[in-house]
């Protein structure tokens, strides 16, 4: 009788991810990237790549008389990109000034403290008696950190940055202009690059979980096994046999960005966008943000604890 019941009974929660679905696409989504690289790695161009729109301008220097900014800005651009009814608001932070300079110490304070301030807000929000029913939510849930291809080892300041990036932030790091090196100096690049990140025990994302299952832990293999991703980045297009594709010409022929016998374009762009874009947003909150919050939280009751009672 109970069997029976079963099989003829149809509660109909199983609509739920209809009904989370209707709402997340009804609210939108909002993506939040930190570029961190010196001036004329072409930051503004893959990004603006990757998002197939025109979402930065460069901020390089175009004139040998044009003065060197003395030191890292912080500048942020904001879009909302639509795509098969999916609303993505995009909020892209640039750092122009970054590494420029002959002395680059502490030229990445700026970046770290803006970091930080994006956490303290969203806490300050969350702490209040009425808080809104949305907060929304500014802190940076990717960092795309531009590495030299100079097909040697990182800089010590690729190392520091990184190293204290990756305690706040998921730090993604890339190769820019890689069709620079043959494909034999790319992968001796990348395979320095990923003994350096050990011996320095640089943690970089993709993290697993306990809550991963065995796709998402293979994925997140596969991805390591490819990071640093080796990118050119391009918004013209070139003909290849006759027909249209956006790449560009350099010394040896012409670089087909979305072929990935040339670059790493593709793998990069489906890691940011289609495989891992819904994690990074929850591993910034779960971790990283977290972790903030339970400092502040711990150094606000220590504080309290501290204050002499009233009247004394």
């Amino acid at each position: 009788m109970t069997e029976e019941i079963r099989a003829n009974s149809y509660v109909g929660f199983d609509s739920i991810t209809k009904q989370i679905e209707h709402k997340l696409l009804k609210r939108g989504f909002q993506f939040n990237v930190i570029v961190v690289g010196q001036t004329g790695l072409g930051k503004s161009t893959l990004i603006n790549t990757i998002f197939a729109s025109h979402l930065m301008d460069s901020k390089g220097r175009f004139d040998a008389d044009e003065p060197v900014r003395q030191t890292t800005e912080i500048q942020t651009v904001s879009h909302v990109i639509v795509e098969n009814g999916v609303k993505l608001r995009l909020n892209i932070v640039d750092t122009p000034g970054y590494g420029d300079q002959v002395d680059n110490e502490g030229c990445w304070d700026p970046i770290i403290k803006y970091i930080k301030d994006q956490h303290s807000a969203y806490l300050r929000k969350e702490l209040t008696a009425q808080r809104d029913r949305y907060i929304q939510d500014t802190r940076i849930h990717c960092c795309l950190y531009f590495i030299n291809p100079t097909g040697h080892s990182l800089r010590a300041i690729d190392v520091i940055v990184m190293k204290k990036l990756s305690e706040v932030v998921n730090v993604v790091p890339v190769i820019a202009k890689s069709d620079t090196l043959t494909i034999e100096e790319r992968d001796s690049f990348k395979n320095k690059i990923r003994e350096e990140l050990v011996y320095h025990n640089i943690r970089l994302y993709p993290f697993d979980t306990d809550e991963d299952d065995d796709e998402e832990v293979n994925l997140n293999e596969a991805i390591r096994s490819i990071i640093p991703f080796a990118v050119v980045g391009s918004e013209s297009n070139v003909i290849i046999n006759g027909a249209p594709v956006r790449g560009r010409k350099n010394r040896w022929g012409v670089v087909n960005v979305e072929d990935t016998n040339h670059c790493e374009f593709v793998h990069l762009r489906n890691f940011l966008t289609r495989t891992h874009l819904q994690d990074l947003i929850e591993t910034t909150a779960q971790i990283h943000y977290e972790a903030f919050r339970s400092k502040q939280l711990l150094a606000l009751k220590e504080g309290v604890n501290q204050r002499p009672p009233t009247g004394q």
